[in-house]
């Protein structure tokens, strides 16, 4: 018997042991930060230096993509892997949700022994609907469900899994005196505190920069811009930057704290592409020009909502210590929808059948490390209400609306996608116009049981009320 016991002890810790070589996985992502506003690219306005030591001790992307160009489809694409002819979520509405069935990054690390936290913006399921995330694989999700939730810094709560989390003083818009977005980042940070032990997932798809554009004055952030001779509003969004760029520095320093930092892997990236803010004459591509090189001029096409790049280039940069060498700069073509396949090899766990990414392992820790060589997409694939886009390594398609002339560029050679090749190349559009229609499936969205407190959030917004209608 005594045997018994010690070979059950020997079994339980050499589980322990297993499970405890299994990295941590920090996901951030920073709601609509365009690919250029971080100071390691050159900006003239933004002070991300704790980004920027996150991008000089690991790896940064240059041609990492969204999977959509607007909130919640993108985050459907992030947490399925499934890109945007596959899945339940395809464009931002009042109605969308994922189905009960459909596995998610949190739920297969759930299967791989990880407590899974999520922290900010859920926006593939508001409550009642078969997708919200304590469905999903998550043990918790404190923050915003519903996108249109998200529009205030100052709601009259929170969500934390589907119960109401009550956040003294505000009345919605700006108005109120609990600033949402520190609530967010302490519950995350109490997250990663509270399970150092064991591996665990810590995803922040955090609100700001996202408008609308407010921070306390009382934020340190805020005392780098206040004397900005700028727009108010470009003042706001440029301290909302630095207060991101703080907050990942603040969980890099508890990574440490804890012991816990060279077996963490941190992905950092924004969610879509930018959009042109506070335009004028003087600065018709934004005050701050988020699809502008600030050192070349060069310039993305489009913004968020289209599915030009500057609506799908996202900064994407990911750290692990030991792991991931140093100061690297890939060019790698990726998408949202790898990441799902990435993180279960990482926690040894099977993706799901059916989704459409493809671990990118062998370029985080190298093919020899890996064993494997890094394959390549030969297609990526995009649709948003009536914008269809696909990628064909440097063909880029686009279809911008449902009656226009399919357009054909060659970002080799044309980044800014301003000349439409369609009719020199017929038969590389012909193969891509294929694609697109192999690649759409017609759309099973998930359902709501009851609308009645998602609609109640939403209208949060507005203080609790429903926004009077113009007759």
């Amino acid at each position: 018997m005594f045997r018994f016991f010690v070979m059950v002890i020997a079994l339980v810790a050499s589980q322990s042991a297993m499970a405890a070589e299994k990295p941590n996985i920090v996901y951030i992502m920073a709601d609509e930060l365009g690919y250029y506003e971080l100071s390691c690219m050159g900006h003239p306005h933004m002070r991300t230096p704790n980004i920027d030591r996150m991008a000089e001790q690991g790896i940064r992307f240059t041609q990492a993509l969204a999977g959509s160009s607007v909130c919640a489809p993108t985050r459907c694409v992030l947490m399925t892997g499934k890109h945007s002819g596959h899945t339940s979520i395809r464009g931002n509405g009042d109605s969308i949700a994922i189905r009960s069935e459909e596995p998610t990054v949190a739920s297969v690390l759930k299967t791989a022994g990880y407590a899974t936290g999520g922290f900010g913006k859920w926006g593939c399921g508001g409550r009642g609907s078969t997708g919200v995330p304590e469905q999903h694989g998550f043990d918790l999700f404190v923050g915003y469900y519903d996108q249109t939730h998200a529009h205030t810094y100052y709601p009259q709560y929170l969500i934390r899994n589907s119960e109401e989390l009550p956040l003294a003083g505000n009345t919605g818009f700006d108005n109120g005196q609990t600033y949402s977005h520190y609530e967010i980042v302490n519950q995350a940070k109490k997250f990663i505190r509270e399970n150092k032990d064991q591996p665990f997932f810590c995803y922040m798809p955090i609100t700001p920069p996202h408008g609308t554009f407010s921070i306390p004055e009382s934020d340190p952030a805020w005392t780098l811009y206040q004397d900005k001779p700028w727009p108010e509003s470009a003042k706001k969004y440029a301290a909302m930057v630095a207060m991101v760029d703080r907050d990942v520095g603040e969980v890099f320093a508890l990574l440490n704290e804890l012991g816990i930092d060279e077996n963490t892997i941190v992905f950092f990236c924004g969610d879509n592409g930018g959009l042109d803010y506070f335009k004028s004459a003087d600065h018709p591509r934004g005050f701050h020009a988020p699809n502008v090189n600030p050192q070349t001029g060069v310039e993305f096409r489009g913004h968020k909502g289209l599915l030009y790049e500057g609506g799908l280039r996202i900064p994407m940069i990911v750290r692990w210590p030991g792991h991931i060498e140093s100061g690297q700069v890939s060019d790698l073509l990726w998408y949202f929808g790898d990441v799902m396949p990435t993180v279960s090899e990482l926690a040894e766990a099977d993706a799901p059948e059916g989704i459409d990414g493809f671990s990118i392992l062998p370029e985080l820790l190298g093919e020899n490390v890996v064993g494997r060589k890094q394959p390549q997409h030969e297609s990526l694939y995009w649709e948003i209400s009536d914008k269809v886009a696909v990628r064909m390594g440097d063909w880029k398609a686009v279809k911008p609306k449902r009656n226009a002339d399919w357009e054909l560029y060659d970002l080799k050679s044309d980044i800014s996608e301003t000349k439409n090749l369609a009719v020199q190349h017929s038969d590389v559009l012909s193969k891509m116009k294929q694609i697109a229609d192999d690649s759409h499936d017609p759309i099973v969205s998930g359902t709501f049981a009851t609308r009645e407190k998602h609609l109640q959030d939403r209208y949060s917004k507005f203080g609790g009320k429903p926004p009077k209608r113009k007759r």
